[in-house]
């Protein structure tokens, strides 16, 4: 019988893959006797339809039409997904209950408002992946729109973008199918290194007795202090750039689709010339290109600010540290498959400031506009 003064054992289960991901959560509730699985069926929304799925091994336990006052995923999350939750939490009927979320939808969102109920535990994060669908998703140029997936009124994601954010953020990625499994699975682990990657099958249950932890999550995440390294097997590799030498804004400019095309993802900070106290942030997704602030470098920080950044920055500063350019720095990591590390890097080399041009007024800044 379950324990009754425990949390509810959460499991969120996300991928792009409808049916890698709908296998997965099958094995999970097979597995687990007393479990449920909950997802919420997106498929209507453009038309006001939201519906609230509940299974046990043996099929549909309810099937039911979600009223609410947004149509969107964020408030499916807040108005059924947490109340519904929470009250198989107070029955204390069952031993662990398998969110799983629609295609479109992000895992980080719904873990980190689960993670705020005591009453619940979530204890893994798994991402559900088709082997044979992984590559041509991650390199493909369709928006969420395209495929009818997106969620909300404007929701301009691409597919490569979600598709990474599904695979980047879980502890745990199972991975379905047998074409290109071992290319598919070297991606993975290049592009989510914290995380454990197991064939289908009852053996994922074994990788939920623990609780998963949001903010440790971001903290590996964010490209603003994220440390990279250099990867190769096979036909895939992560090429890191590292340099302590700004970049030139208008070469960059210049070179920017150039650069973006070379791998499937990009990731990383920058620092671009004439803007010394600003950190820069790079992310990626196939031809889509995401740069903004980061806020500032630590280096560029008064003492008395120091203690109000958060450790994991601290951390990563202290390990790029110069006392010089203090934490000031290029480091980008590009993972791709047949990707030319030579040519990449050559190309973003040439976009550093030259000794000539160190100290002097730049001419003008392409993104003075943009960032």
């Amino acid at each position: 019988m379950p324990d009754v003064s425990a949390p509810l054992r959460v499991v969120v289960v996300s991928g792009l893959h409808r049916d890698a991901r709908r296998r997965t959560v099958d094995d999970l509730i097979t597995a687990v006797p007393g479990s449920l699985a909950v997802h919420h069926d997106l498929d209507g929304i453009a038309e006001g339809l939201v519906h609230r799925v509940i299974r046990d091994r043996w099929g549909p336990v309810s099937h039911d039409r979600v009223e609410l006052d947004h149509l969107c995923a964020s408030c499916t999350l807040r108005q059924d997904l947490v109340p519904t939750l929470l009250e198989l939490a107070e029955r204390g009927e069952h031993t662990m209950v398998v969110v799983e979320t629609w295609d479109g939808v992000e895992p980080r969102g719904v873990c980190e408002v689960l993670a705020d109920h005591a009453p619940l535990r979530l204890a893994t994060v798994v991402g559900a992946v088709d082997a044979e669908r992984l590559l041509p998703d991650l390199s493909g140029h369709d928006d969420l729109a395209d495929r009818s997936l997106d969620i909300a009124v404007e929701d301009e994601r691409t597919i490569a973008e979600v598709l990474a954010h599904q695979v980047e953020y879980p502890t745990t990625l199972v991975l379905h199918g047998d074409r290109h499994r071992d290319e598919a699975r070297t991606l993975l682990e290049q592009l989510n290194p914290a995380a454990v990657v197991v064939p289908p099958g009852g053996g994922v249950v074994a990788l939920t007795e623990g609780r998963f932890d949001p903010l440790s999550a971001h903290n590996r995440l964010n490209p603003a202090w994220a440390q990279y390294t250099d990867l190769a097997h096979g036909r895939v590799s992560t090429v890191v750039w590292t340099r302590k030498r700004p970049l030139h804004p208008t070469r960059l400019h210049e070179a920017l689709e150039r650069i973006v095309s070379f791998g499937l993802r990009g990731r990383g900070r920058v620092w671009l010339a004439g803007r010394s106290d600003t950190l820069l942030v790079w992310d990626a997704y196939n031809d889509a290109l995401l740069l903004e602030s980061g806020g500032p470098w630590m280096g560029a920080l008064p003492e008395a600010a120091l203690d109000l950044v958060s450790e994991a920055r601290r951390v990563s500063a202290l390990m790029d540290w110069d006392p010089v350019v203090g934490d000031r720095r290029q480091h980008l990591a590009f993972t791709g498959v047949d990707l030319d590390a030579e040519r990449l890097v050559t190309l973003l080399d040439s976009c550093l400031i030259t000794d000539e041009e160190t100290g002097r007024p730049l001419a003008e800044d392409p993104f003075a506009d943009a960032l």
